[in-house]
Formats: structure tokens, sequence, C-alpha cells
């Protein structure tokens, strides 16, 4: 194990297991990943077609070192029933528009599970790491995602164009601050 993952600790939620990411994850990153309907709004960093080194080049150039340098927290996320199953990420990254991001395997999309996901890493973006203000950019046209950012209290406070794996879009950055996410977490 990584000194990485012993620094950033395990979450759960009512279903889901929150592990912190590892090389091990690679082989199921890289079957899960490479599906169109997943990988189409996410950001033009990520190469399509999906290369078949896909999941290691990620973990060893950007999610690993930026959980190194504490930058960045990457967690795989596993049902509680079927804990050996990685069925999707979610990440928090330091940065001014960008600091959550995340993506569910085919066959749990449309069950909730991303909401809790989501709702855990951001405890922990306010109550753990203390940040004031946590920012999510997506394509207007992924509802999904939005569907996600509304559900947790989140606001659009600026539309621009934005490059993704399906193209350039129309792009909204959400937002909610440490008081609003307490506020909505309690009602």
């Amino acid at each position: 194990m990584s000194t990485a993952s012993q620094t950033i600790p395990a979450l759960d939620t009512r279903r889901l297991l929150l592990k912190p990411l590892t090389l091990d994850d690679a082989p199921a990153i890289q079957t899960l990943f490479p599906h169109w309907e997943i990988v189409r709004y996410l950001t033009s960093r990520v190469p399509w077609p999906y290369p078949p080194d896909g999941a290691l080049t990620f973990l060893h150039e950007v999610a690993l070192p930026g959980m190194a340098q504490g930058t960045d927290w990457h967690w795989s996320l596993r049902l509680k029933t079927e804990p050996g199953q990685l069925v999707g990420l979610i990440s928090l990254r330091e940065g001014e528009d960008e600091n959550r991001g995340f993506w569910l395997g085919l066959p749990w999309q449309g069950q909730g599970l991303m909401s809790e996901a989501a709702a855990a890493v951001t405890d922990f973006w306010f109550d753990v790491l203390g940040r004031s203000v946590l920012r999510v950019p997506k394509a207007a046209d992924n509802i999904a995602s939005r569907r996600i950012s509304e559900s947790g209290g989140m606001r659009v406070i600026r539309a621009e164009m934005r490059d993704y794996v399906g193209g350039r879009h129309l792009s909204e950055i959400w937002e909610i601050s440490a008081e609003e996410w307490r506020s909505h977490r309690n009602s």
C-alpha cells in the first residue's frame, strides 16, 4: 500500500465503501471506465479512444502523485455488499474551479450511489480539509451530473465554453460554500 493511500481515510455511506485509490485498482478501472456514456462529458484531457494502459497512466501520472503531494484525494467506490468490486471513482482536488469529479460504471448508474459518494467527499472537503467553498464544472448537457449538484444544494455561478471528450460544450461552474453545505446537510 502506498504512503498516499495511508494518509487518505476510507469513507463510507449507507451503501458504499470509499477506499483510497491504489495501483491494484487499475484493472477494474481499465475495464469499467472506457465507455462513451461515461467519458463523453469528461474533460478533454482524458485520452479517447482510451488506450490499453490508460488506467495505469492515470494512476502513475495523475492520481497517485496528487495524493502523495496532498493536493488530490481519490477514492474507489465499492458496494458494501460487494467490497471487492470497484464500481466507480470520486476525486477531490485543490484548484480554483475544479474541486470534485467522478464517474460510475454503467451497471450502477441511476441508483443514487453517486449522490451518496458526493455527499461523503463533500463532508470531507469541508469538515476535514477545512475548505470554504467547493466548485464543480460540468457540461450543461450532463443532466445526471447536474441533478447530483442540484440535490447537493449547489448553484450555478458561471457558464463558459469548455472542451470535453465529446467536443466543445457549454459548461457550468457549480458552487457551494461550507456554510451552505452544512445548512443543506442538516435540512
